[in-house]
């Protein structure tokens, strides 16, 4: 099964999704909505990680046009991604070292948000069938609803891990984009999610298809990167994420220089964008270039000191991210401290909180400290919420970690 833990972040990392240049003959091929000037700014916001602030924006687009399907995909994209940011969920680490598909991670929601995104995605389902009924070469209704297919099966599969429901979802959100490339061959944002769906179905075993229901569906690795570059020089409202996509399908087959490259260049054009500046640390950690990726984190790390850099950082993220780095380089001190630094960043999920104490109490124990060590173990094996940790944090507690 840990073979399959990249394709979930794959989609969690569509948290970039946005506008591209929408100039010239571009803007023939896309909602005019995408255009507006208020959406533009909203999405501005968003790359920046301004929730708030992108909300605000596209709340008085979709009022303003309430019956424009657009409008309110750009409501619940910003909703979604929220979430995801504020429950840790967008931590490629996370995929990167536990089995995605066997872990028992509870995420606690609150019934308000979640009743909200199901209502939106409903809204936006329903718009669009109406728009399809009236015309069926609605071209931007096809793309509006596959969009808020894609998006909401972003969320059930991190947050729920509803793997089936979500991989119909995204089956449902590549035939309506699909339909609007048979409508206009150059409706380029349509193309994104055709390339993830060819690219992740090729990665996937026979026997996982049977098991998610997507039998017979194609898949093709290059076919999929090659409509995602395409996605990515010519869409309007894909062009950001198709980038980060790529970044991440080129991770995961170990094209590191290609990866790294995309992401830099993302990282260079929202430098204030916590998520682009984290991800290209961790794909130096991944490359093997951990010295670098250290230095890369420590930047990160200087740049979040600095008032407003950056809007909201999860500072957990970067601290644990380089005590694994240090890990690896037998800087047991230096990942003892990361570890810990990360379990107390305000507003550490409980989950990650819980996973850096074990990491840190194993640290400890590993310098001799084992009386530090339990404290950490403690606060690792603690009552409710995420309990994945506490079986190995009450072992270590009566048996010291010896292990690396």
């Amino acid at each position: 099964m840990r073979r399959l833990g990249w394709w979930p972040a794959v989609l969690g990392l569509l948290l970039v999704c946005g506008l591209a240049s929408g100039q010239g003959a571009a803007a023939a091929h896309t909602d005019p909505l995408n255009l507006d000037p208020m959406v533009r700014s909203g999405y501005e916001k968003f790359y920046n990680l301004d929730f708030e602030g992108a909300l605000k924006d596209f709340n008085q687009v979709a009022a303003a046009h309430p019956n424009e399907p657009m409008g309110w995909d750009n409501v619940l994209t910003a909703l979604i991604f929220r979430e995801l940011y504020h429950q840790d969920l967008l931590d490629t680490t996370y995929y990167a070292h536990d089995s995605f598909l066997n872990n028992k991670r509870e995420v606690p929601v609150a019934s308000a948000t979640r009743a909200q995104i199901e209502s939106l995605t409903d809204k936006v389902v329903g718009l669009c069938d109406a728009r399809i009924k009236a015309s069926d070469q609605d071209k931007n209704a096809y793309f509006a609803r596959g969009l808020a297919r894609g998006f909401h099966a972003v969320f059930i599969t991190l947050v729920d891990h509803s793997f089936a429901s979500a991989a119909r979802q995204g089956y449902a959100a590549r035939n309506d984009s699909e339909a609007a490339l048979k409508i206009d061959p150059q409706y380029a944002d349509a193309k994104m999610a055709v390339g993830i769906q060819q690219f992740a179905v090729a990665s996937l075993p026979r026997w996982v298809r049977m098991i998610v229901g997507i039998m017979g569906v194609g898949g093709n690795k290059e076919g999929g990167i090659a409509l995602l570059k395409e996605a990515a020089a010519h869409g309007v409202v894909t062009n950001v994420e198709s980038r980060t996509v790529l970044s991440l399908f080129l991770r995961h087959d170990a094209r590191y220089a290609e990866a790294l490259a995309m992401q830099r260049g993302l990282a260079e054009q929202y430098p204030h964008n916590f998520i682009f500046r984290l991800e290209v640390a961790n794909l130096l950690k991944d490359e093997g270039h951990g010295l670098e990726a250290i230095e890369e984190y420590k930047k990160v790390l200087a740049d979040a000191a600095k008032p407003g850099y950056f809007v909201d950082p999860r500072l957990q993220m970067a601290w644990f991210g380089m005590a694994d780095t240090q890990r690896g380089y037998n800087d047991i001190k230096g990942a003892a401290q990361g570890y810990a630094n990360a379990a107390m960043q305000p507003g550490c999920s409980d989950w990650l909180k819980k996973r850096a104490l074990l990491n840190a109490g194993e640290m400890y124990d590993l310098l001799g400290d084992h009386g530090t060590a339990v404290k950490m173990y403690e606060g690792a094996a603690t009552g409710g919420g995420d309990q994945s940790q506490a079986e190995a944090a009450r072992r270590y507690m009566k048996t010291p970690f010896s292990g690396k």
